[in-house]
Formats: C-alpha cells, sequence, structure tokens
C-alpha cells in the first residue's frame, strides 16, 4: 500500500508539474542564441548537414538563415538538404553567396544565378532527387527507418546512376563526382528504387504559432517540407511568428508535437517573399472562362474531357492547369498540388494574394471550401499509392512505348524535376501528357525512343496533342491513333510523328472539343 501511495503521489507531482505550465521553456531569446546551442550540440561547425524547410519561399525559415550567414562565418562545408536553393539574395541564395554551402540536395532548384554560377563551375555539389522521394527520406530519417523502396525514378538517370553531381573547378567541364546506381528491386511485377533516409544534423524550420513546449502550428501551405524536415534532424531549430503559453493551443489543432523540437525562437525576418504574384483582377468574374484559342486551346479543351466526376486530380502548370476551366458539365474535381494542399481554387483577386498559400509552381492560389493542407511526405504518399487517379502534365518526347521526357535538356542548366518523376511513376495512375505535336524547329517529339534523359518509363498512357489524340498501349508497346483534328488526315499524323502507329478501326474520329 505504502509503495502504491508513493507511485500516485509522484504521479500527482508529475501531473500539476506539467498541467501548470512549469515544464522548462524551449523558447530562447534569438536565433543567434539558438543557433549557438545546436553548433555546441552537434559538437562541430564544419561539415554539418543541415535540413531546411520550406517550399519555394513558402515557409522558409529566413531568420536562422540570415543569423548563419550572419553571425556563424565560420560555419562551412553545409550540405543542404531544401526542396529549393532560395533565390538570389534571399532564403538559401544567401548561404549559397557566402560560399557556406558546398553541397545541395534538392528537387528543383528554380531560379538561381549564383546557383547556376557555383554549380557549372566546380564549386558546389548537386544531388538532384524526386521531390516526393526527398521528402519521404526526410520522414524516414525522422521515423528510424534507414532505406525504403519507391517506384519513383524506376528506369531513369536516377536509378541508373550517371548523372553529374559536381563537376571539377578547372574550368574543363568535366564532371568530377557522378551519381551512383541505386538498387532496384520488382515487387509484384513492377521495379521499386532504394532510397536511403536522410538524418540531419540540425533542422531550420518555420511555422506560425508555437507554444513555449515546442508544438507547432503550420498555415496554408507554408506547411510543405517543414514537418519532414524537423522530424529528420538530431537538433531543431522552429522559428515562428508567435509563441503561446503552453495549454493555450489545443490538442487537437498541433500539426508537429514538440519532441521534434529543441528551440523555439520568435522569427526575426518575416518578410515573406512571393516567388510568383498571380492574381486576376478585382472585378473579375470567376465564372469566366480565359479565352484560349489554336492549337493550345484544343490541347486545353480535349484534356479537360478526361476528367471524370469526383476525380483527384494533379494538373502541371500552363496547358494542365488551362483545361481545370473547362470541366464538363455536372463534374467536379478535386485539384491536388504537391506542395500540399488539397482543393486547390483560384487564383487571388488583385491586393488579396497570400504568400502562405501558394502551388507546385510558386503561385498565388486560393483554397476552395473544404479543402485541406498537409506535409509534403503525406502528399506524395496519396500520389504513391494511386489516391490521386489522375496526372495531367506537359512534355519535351514520348516514346512509342509511353516513356516520358520533360526535365531537361542536356548542355542547359539543370533546375530539377521538381515532383514530375514522382507523379508518373504511381502504378496504376492514369498519365496525360499534353504537348504540341512537333517541337518549334520542326522536329518530332513523339518518337520511337526518348533522346532526352526519362522522367518516366513506360508511364504515359494517353498524349493530347494540337493535331490528335494518341493511346498508348503499356503492356505490348505502341500507340493507337484514336481522335484527330478538323481538317488534317492519318497522313499529315504520319508526317509529323517520329514513329508508327495504328489506326482506331473505321473513320478517325474527331477531337471531341464540345
Amino acid at each position: 500500500m505504502l509503495q502504491v501511495a508513493k507511485r500516485i503521489a509522484r504521479t500527482n507531482v508529475i501531473n500539476r508539474l506539467f498541467s501548470s505550465g512549469a515544464a522548462v521553456s524551449k523558447v530562447v531569446a534569438s536565433p543567434k542564441a539558438a543557433l549557438k546551442e545546436a553548433f555546441s550540440f552537434s559538437g562541430r561547425r564544419n561539415g554539418l548537414t543541415i535540413c531546411v524547410g520550406g517550399f519555394g519561399l513558402c515557409g522558409i525559415p529566413e531568420s536562422t538563415i540570415g543569423s548563419i550567414a550572419e553571425d556563424f562565418t565560420d560555419v562551412t562545408d553545409i550540405t543542404a538538404v531544401s526542396n529549393n536553393a532560395g533565390v538570389d539574395g534571399f532564403g538559401l541564395g544567401i548561404l549559397l553567396e557566402t560560399k557556406q554551402v558546398s553541397r545541395m540536395v534538392s528537387s528543383y532548384v528554380g531560379e538561381n544565378k549564383t546557383f547556376e554560377k557555383m554549380y557549372l563551375g566546380g564549386e558546389l555539389a548537386v544531388e538532384l532527387t524526386p521531390q516526393g522521394t526527398l521528402a519521404e527520406r526526410l520522414r524516414a530519417g525522422g521515423a528510424g527507418i534507414p532505406a525504403f523502396f519507391t517506384p519513383t525514378a524506376a528506369g531513369t538517370v536516377i536509378a541508373e546512376g550517371g548523372f553529374p553531381i559536381k563537376y571539377k573547378s578547372d574550368g574543363s567541364n568535366e564532371v568530377e563526382i557522378s551519381s551512383k546506381p541505386r538498387e532496384v528491386r520488382n515487387f509484384n511485377g513492377i521495379d521499386y528504387v532504394m532510397e536511403e533516409a536522410i538524418v540531419g544534423d540540425i533542422s531550420l524550420v518555420k511555422a506560425w504559432k508555437a507554444d513555449t513546449r515546442g508544438n507547432l502550428v503550420f498555415r496554408g501551405t507554408a506547411r510543405n517540407f517543414n514537418p519532414d524536415a524537423a522530424k529528420s534532424g538530431k537538433f531543431c531549430i522552429a522559428e515562428v511568428e508567435e509563441i503561446v503559453e503552453a495549454g493555450e493551443l489545443h490538442p487537437d489543432e498541433i500539426h508537429l508535437p514538440g519532441i521534434f523540437v529543441n528551440k523555439v525562437v520568435k522569427a526575426t525576418r518575416n518578410e515573406k517573399r512571393i516567388e510568383q504574384l498571380t492574381e486576376i483582377p478585382a472585378d473579375a468574374d470567376s465564372s469566366t472562362k480565359p479565352a484560349i484559342s489554336g492549337g493550345r486551346g484544343r490541347i486545353v479543351r480535349r484534356a479537360a474531357k478526361e476528367f471524370k466526376d469526383g476525380m483527384y486530380v494533379n494538373l502541371g502548370i500552363g496547358i494542365p492547369t488551362m483545361a481545370s476551366n473547362y470541366l464538363p458539365e455536372g463534374v467536379r474535381i478535386e485539384l491536388q498540388s504537391e506542395n500540399g494542399l488539397m482543393g486547390m481554387g483560384p487564383f487571388p483577386k488583385q491586393g488579396e494574394a497570400d504568400p502562405d498559400w501558394i502551388n507546385a509552381g510558386k503561385q498565388t492560389v486560393t483554397p476552395v471550401l473544404g479543402a485541406s493542407t498537409f506535409s509534403s511526405s503525406d502528399s506524395f504518399g496519396m500520389i504513391r499509392s494511386c489516391k490521386v487517379g489522375l496526372t495531367v502534365l506537359g512534355g519535351m518526347e514520348v516514346s512509342s512505348s509511353g516513356d516520358l521526357a520533360n526535365w531537361i535538356i542536356p548542355g542547359k542548366m539543370v533546375k530539377g524535376m521538381g515532383g514530375a518523376m514522382d507523379l508518373v511513376g504511381a502504378p496504376g495512375a492514369k498519365v496525360v501528357v499534353t504537348m504540341e505535336h512537333v517541337a518549334k524547329n520542326g522536329s518530332h517529339k513523339i518518337l520511337d525512343s526518348c533522346n532526352l534523359p526519362l522522367t518516366g518509363k513506360g508511364v504515359v498512357d494517353l498524349i493530347i496533342t494540337d493535331m490528335c489524340v494518341f493511346e498508348v498501349d503499356k503492356e505490348k508497346g505502341g500507340l493507337k491513333l484514336i481522335e484527330i483534328a478538323k481538317g488534317l488526315t492519318v497522313d499529315d499524323i504520319k508526317a509529323n510523328t517520329g514513329c508508327s502507329f495504328d489506326v482506331v478501326e473505321g473513320e478517325v474520329p474527331l477531337m471531341d472539343l464540345e
């Protein structure tokens, strides 16, 4: 009885301690103070792997990045793990300019002249990783899983190796370090690529709110990579816009529990730049469809016919996104944006753009009624598991067997594959490619085999061009012409296509645009 009484008394003391908010606060006075503790915890300031949250410029930890550049110039040889590399003079672009970053692990580097100069000049190593794979590598690192298999990038240079990670710095343009082949294993007839988890020495993340125990709440699409980056670090610093006392956040509204966060600091920089400010006129009628004519108009209107009521759909920027304006009558779809938004709505009206709400193209958007947000790893989990049933995206080349190339032209600056490899690599999901039938120089874009590095092997189901519609037989290989644009003949299609194809029996139907 005495032992039971002691246990009860001890439990009551612990309960009072936590319910009174007497637990040790994780809040520190400044980004500099938080980083000082992080570097002390790591035991060194050179060669650290630092995982950084954010997507583009949305939800990036501006304050701690700035403090590293200004207060810790002795911190060098950083491996920065981040979906993007910032821009010139902002975000991780600052640490590139100070030459503190020697290696980037990213999926899409975007518009960054400093990055381009350093990479091509042999000053920076770059490990390009598909966006969903990057998110899962971070999530796995935080979950104690050393490696995993993913269908993403099977049959591409990412799996096969040989992609330039680092060039020589002597100006010879010769490759010094190339990517290594991954292990590939077949499960149920499908090839999967093994990827290793990422565990960072330090994580830097940005949140909207935190309590003194480190519990975090994110806002809008600013959640993106932040939870995954936070979990992957051995020491996590969260900079936030607002700090409240423990107990002021309801347990059900917390997005990331404080066990993953070591220190919390009030953000000293909240510029929150918008990378692609995209607005519509304040007096615009949301029911008005944009005027799209010519070949692009045909592609857009035909692509819209692939939407079925209740579908969850991912649309690439450009022509695919425009197709959502031409939904067939009675059809309602849910648009998914891979940076962590289900229920993507139109561009905001002039003056109403919010930096915490962007799409995968870094454009400002609005959520529709009933929308939801989630982390990047959750986003690509629903993509890989075919919960997103249809992907429509652009292409540079498509082969007769359904191979797709749309992310790189050798010899030009590499911006990265982003989420394209993940979107087309989901087994069972329907992939529709929309593109002009021939290149601007008149060369063929539909070929026996792609000349450009692949985004996915045998992944395309349907090709919609300004001239026709091809169906892809992914089992036997080969294309079938199933629709043709008004005024064209089968011979016209043959003359503009770089491979043979079958033709639907009877008279080829006209592209259905009504």
